[in-house]
């Protein structure tokens, strides 16, 4: 039975980010469990993703907040959120609008890997990034 004293702590007190401020946080289709993604969080984000019941993420390589969807107009509706046994992992259970990865998959696991070391595309594509993000050059 689970230790009634963590009930009574709040949850924003219960995350343990790491030494970056950052906590892990698997996405899932809050229908089906489909795994859609991983991101990070701060506290900030977190906040936010309460206070709107969208998903907001940190953004390492741009160093920013990153409303999932801004650009792309993919959102994450936000049904429920759960926390691990040590409070160093979340997951968030939404429902995505459009494709949850970058590069135009449902889910940003689109690929399985085969005995033989190749990979084969397992997902739906949803969306072409060219068409969402502008060419790379």
């Amino acid at each position: 039975m689970g230790d009634n004293q963590d009930n009574r702590k709040s949850f924003l007190e219960t995350v343990k980010f790491d030494e970056k401020g950052l906590v892990p946080a698997i996405v899932q289709d809050h229908e089906t469990g489909k795994v859609l993604m991983m991101a990070w969080m701060n506290l900030e984000s977190l906040r936010m993703t309460l206070e709107k019941k969208k998903a907001c993420y940190w953004s390492r390589s741009r160093k920013k907040l990153w409303l999932k969807g801004e650009s792309s107009g993919n959102m994450q509706d936000v049904h429920e959120i759960l926390i691990d046994c040590d409070g160093d992992t979340l997951i968030l259970k939404v429902s995505q609008t459009g494709g949850a990865c970058h590069v135009g998959y449902h889910s940003c696991f689109y690929r399985k890997v085969n005995s033989d070391l190749t990979m084969d595309i397992c997902d739906t594509l949803m969306f072409n990034p060219e068409d969402v993000y502008g060419k790379k050059s």
